[in-house]
């Protein structure tokens, strides 16, 4: 396989196909990766090569009144999970990895550990939120305390630092904000450790809501981390505030917020002046 197959190959997906342009890439990069790392070789100079230009879309984002009608639809802690998400900017992943140490009730704010691109940072706890989620990590305790009592009680740490900390995995603090209801083997220390809840409950319950409130919008809790950023930014929160919330590394990621909420409040369209 050369240069002329590998082209062929890459164009038949830009041209026959039409993939976007991340999937061309993608495999682009598994094809260099074959070279580099499994022929230890190095990827022919690919003249001919199509790429195939990147479409800069701009989220989907709903009004204050639509979170809100969907969060109406949601209870329990799934609601819960909804309002963090919304509250904090968060990241699907983000939410579910949260921990009992992550939360400061009394700096209210909530540290993400380890996110896109390993980075940590701090975001906003929502007063309205706090004395929910109180509630809901007294009944963690409750089963966390269960599990130890059962000889459990272990939850899986990240870089192995239950190595460096070998009580830690069995403290509260490291526990699942959202722990999952059934214990899973931990493979590096065949312990029975709780996990965090699934994200595939999150978008279901989530789903539902949408249908029931009525929203036409292609939307996904995903949408939620959108709206947080469009609302935060319609409200008069300066730019590099929003980018540190949403932990972009590049102001440009955040500036696409922007276009969703442009200020047209002293805009009127052309057509209200001719029915007027």
């Amino acid at each position: 396989m050369g240069q002329f197959e590998i082209e062929a190959y890459l164009n038949h997906l830009a041209g026959t196909r039409k993939v976007s342009a991340s999937t061309q890439s993608s495999a682009l990069n598994a094809i260099a990766f074959l070279y580099r790392d499994v022929l230890n070789g190095e990827i022919p100079d690919l003249k001919n090569l199509r790429r195939i230009k990147r479409y800069q879309h701009i989220p989907v984002v709903m009004s204050i009144n639509e979170v809100k009608g969907v969060l109406n639809q949601m209870h329990g802690t799934t609601r819960l999970m909804a309002e963090l998400t919304y509250g904090g900017g968060l990241r699907i992943s983000e939410c579910m990895a949260l921990r009992v140490k992550d939360i400061d009730f009394d700096m209210q704010v909530i540290t993400v550990r380890g996110a896109k691109g390993n980075k940590d940072r701090t975001t906003l706890l929502p007063k309205s939120v706090i004395p929910a989620l109180q509630a809901h990590l007294v009944k963690v305790a409750q089963l966390h305390k269960s599990d130890q009592l059962q000889g459990n009680g272990y939850v899986p740490m990240p870089n192995a630092l239950y190595r460096k900390y070998p009580s830690a995995s069995q403290s509260l603090g490291w526990q699942f904000v959202f722990p999952s209801a059934v214990l899973r083997q931990w493979l590096d220390t065949e312990h029975l450790a709780r996990w965090h809840a699934s994200p595939s409950t999150f978008r279901r319950a989530f789903r539902q809501a949408v249908n029931r409130a009525k929203i036409l919008k292609h939307v996904g809790p995903h949408t939620l981390r959108h709206s947080f950023a469009s609302h935060l930014l319609a409200a008069g929160v300066d730019i590099r505030t929003i980018q540190s919330l949403l932990g972009h590394r590049n102001i440009e990621t955040t500036m696409i917020y922007t276009h969703i909420a442009p200020d047209y409040n002293n805009v009127s369209s052309p057509l209200d002046k001719i029915k007027e």
